[in-house]
């Protein structure tokens, strides 16, 4: 399969890309990021996630780097030249290129990186794998409502996750309550057909497949509850899972060494994941 990335530009073989060394974003982490599921071709909830994406520039006073429509065609155009079927598209944005300094001149041109990932055809979609999570202190910044590419908090979790031979760390804040997963947002059910996650505020980011699961929720009257809970709550209920663009719906059945739905998928979780894989087409 090609691998060919968009850079500032033009189209490069993503092993060759032209990224210049004293880009803000990568001696700042000085930009914003999305990624966005692909499924037979298509982008799922993509306005969704320009709506976030347009919302993260505009909390850091960066330009879009293009106009919308050249914007949507250069996805396309990363979409026909990588042969994307089954995926996901990485979208980056920075604050663009200057002299190395904490402070930035006004006009910088913002930089902009656009490259997709294959998948199995599929596969990820039939086979159900439940996970276990860890939890650790929520060591992050207070705007995680913001999709910034400063992932070291995240990077640090996952890799103490993968340590103690779990899949995702769920945060727990100073009061005691579990914000988010290092890459997903985290559930639990309390009882059958109803579902608690965390609500949108600074402390997490607004999930979009999290966005989406709330409204096949209310579909089905499976009813919400967006409100904090606690790592104690979180191993008494009856279900948890997590969210995220390529994880879609997944099972947890284990918190700290604690057992969840009986090692398996619950009813509710496979309720809303079923849905959500209807969605997807």
């Amino acid at each position: 399969m090609p691998k060919i990335a968009f850079v500032n530009g033009s189209y490069q073989t993503i092993n060759k890309p032209s990224i210049k060394i004293e880009d803000r974003g990568f001696q700042f982490a000085d930009g914003v990021y999305e990624v966005i599921a692909l499924t037979n071709g298509v982008l799922i909830d993509l306005n969704f996630h320009l709506d976030r994406l347009n919302r993260s520039l505009r909390e850091i006073n960066i330009e879009w780097p293009t106009a919308k429509e050249a914007f949507n065609a250069i996805c396309a155009e990363v979409i026909r030249r990588n042969r994307l079927v089954h995926g996901s598209l990485y979208i980056q944005i920075t604050r663009g290129v200057s002299a190395r300094d904490f402070s930035y001149p006004k006009g910088l041109k913002p930089s902009l990186i656009i490259y997709g990932r294959h998948s199995q055809e599929n596969q990820n979609l039939k086979k159900i794998e439940c996970i276990k999570v860890i939890t650790t202190q929520d060591i992050r910044w207070d705007r995680c409502d913001i999709k910034s590419i400063s992932l070291l908090a995240s990077v640090l979790s996952k890799a103490k996750a993968k340590n103690k031979l779990a899949q995702e760390a769920w945060f727990l804040n100073k009061d005691g309550f579990i914000t988010e997963g290092a890459s997903s947002n985290a559930w639990i059910v309390r009882e059958p057909n109803i579902i608690q996650t965390h609500p949108t505020n600074s402390s997490i980011l607004s999930g979009i497949t999290r966005l989406r699961i709330i409204r096949l929720a209310e579909e089905q009257a499976i009813k919400v509850i967006e409100k904090p809970f606690s790592l104690s709550e979180a191993k008494k209920a009856k279900e948890a899972f997590l969210t995220s663009s390529t994880s879609f719906v997944q099972p947890i059945i284990d918190i700290d060494g604690t057992q969840i739905s009986n090692g398996k998928i619950g009813l509710t979780t496979k309720k809303l994941l079923n849905s959500y894989l209807k969605f997807m087409g």
